[in-house]
């Protein structure tokens, strides 16, 4: 039973995070197996009108979404019509890599799991056809990252495929089969994929980046995502995220008593085989995994977003059948770290538990100067490591944070309250290594990999 001052000290937490890091709105949900522990709003859905947000306003959940289109693959092959061990020309005949070897190779799960060896690429939100897509990444200028399975990093647009999978294993669009068998079959009535629907369900939030050079928070219109609406489209409230959380919890039941999945097909998204994106998490399909969180034998299965005017968490504890979401209204603020507070309540821990803690191993200046270089991908995320004396200084989106070693390869700073992880490649097989002084060829930072560059 969770006390009702846990959750005093939580809301004491969220309005400190929420001032610290300029959110103007969020809102928290959490059930557990049987009934709703816990749900409010903080703050404010709009700055001008100050209505308040409540548990039903509505947010972007950007790619929270991806789980929702996993699902959906779950059960076109529960139907027999997949498997997610296909290769995907089994389904998109037309797909290529510029640069693979064997396109039979890239399977499914690949797609799922963001290991097709596809960097980020440009976002290209005009393209509204999926088939259209395809041939953007076959024509497109890249260099992959390595073999199908080898690397993981975020993709989209390959990712996105999944929805033409969908397109052509259903006879309907992605988006018509997304919002009948799932957010219909789930009763998630205040959930939508489409745009024009948002000012009819009303008690919306108004998206918003916060510029730190003006010290203002600039209004952003809800994105027109074309294709990419497949990891990205999903625009929901955290009740309604409750009732999705327990179609995993439940065997693949909705609360509405449909049959959304198998039981087996929905735990495939987070058990093995996994990959690894840092030192106690691990990437499968549409989530991410944290197996024995804290010692305490559970596992954790999340998903965050970002867009602009969007951070959002959502995920849940198969072992103890809970669920949480949080959703916000603030471009890159840490909902994930309000989401892992909330976990914390609901299991009985303390407030402040982390998944992994990373600790200075004492590198020498010398051993900081290996990391230093600019690493870009062509999505736009970039970050520039360089020496200020013997401090190594991480530079990302105009901020600069001193990094410090936790091994040969792992760096790690603060920001926004939270430990941030660069995991770095020294080398790469079957070619030689990006820089004859032991130069770094790329880093993993958050869920994309940068490709160290000349500047």
């Amino acid at each position: 039973m969770v006390r009702t001052r846990d959750w005093a000290e939580f809301e004491d937490y969220v309005e400190k995070t929420m001032h610290e890091n300029h959110i103007v709105g969020a809102a928290v949900a959490v059930s557990g197996p049987k009934e709703l522990l816990y749900a409010k709003g903080f703050g404010v859905k709009d700055l001008e009108t100050k209505d308040p947000v409540d548990p039903e306003t509505i947010f972007g959940c950007a790619s929270v979404s991806k789980s929702f289109t996993a699902m959906a693959i779950t059960q076109l092959a529960d139907a027999g019509l997949l498997s997610v061990d296909d290769p995907v020309i089994e389904h998109i005949p037309e797909f290529r890599l510029k640069g693979a070897r064997d396109m039979s190779a890239v399977k499914v799960r690949h797609l799922l799991s963001h290991t097709t060896g596809l960097p980020p690429m440009t976002r290209r939100q005009e393209i509204i056809d999926l088939e259209e897509h395809v041939r953007y990444i076959a024509e497109a200028d890249y260099e992959l990252l390595g073999e199908p399975g080898e690397y993981f990093s975020y993709c989209n647009d390959t990712f996105l495929l999944n929805g033409l999978i969908i397109e052509r294993k259903s006879g309907q669009l992605y988006r018509r089969y997304m919002t009948r068998n799932i957010l219909d079959a789930a009763g998630m009535n205040r959930s939508t994929y489409n745009l024009e629907e948002l000012e009819k369900l009303g008690n919306l939030s108004t998206p918003y980046i916060y510029n730190r050079q003006d010290e203002k928070h600039e209004k952003q219109p809800w994105p027109v995502l074309g294709t990419y609406e497949v990891g990205g489209g999903v625009r929901s409230c955290v009740l309604d995220l409750m009732n999705y959380g327990q179609i995993y919890l439940n065997g693949g039941i909705a609360n509405t008593g449909v049959g959304i999945a198998s039981s087996q097909g929905l735990r495939r998204m987070w058990t093995s085989p996994m990959y690894p994106t840092g030192r106690n998490t691990w990437y499968n399909f549409g989530l991410q995994v944290t197996p024995n969180y804290a010692g305490t034998g559970v596992t954790l299965a999340e998903h965050g977003g970002g867009q602009p005017g969007v951070s959002s968490n959502f995920g849940f504890v198969p072992e103890r059948g809970i669920t949480v979401a949080v959703l916000t209204n603030v471009t890159g603020v840490p909902a994930g770290a309000i989401w892992l507070a909330a976990v914390n309540v609901a299991l009985g821990l303390p407030l402040d538990t982390k998944k992994s803690i990373e600790i200075d191993c004492g590198a020498s200046p010398s051993e900081l100067s290996r990391f230093t270089g600019f690493y870009r991908c062509d999505e736009g995320g970039q970050a520039e490591l360089f020496m200020d004396g013997d401090k190594l200084i991480v530079r990302r989106e105009g901020q600069e944070f001193e990094a410090k070693a936790s091994d040969e390869r792992t760096l790690f700073y603060e920001a926004m309250g939270q430990q941030q992880v660069l995991r770095f490649y020294f080398d790469k097989k079957g070619k030689e290594e990006a820089d004859a002084r032991g130069k770094p060829w790329a880093v993993l930072a958050g869920s994309r990999m940068l490709r160290r560059v000349t500047k």
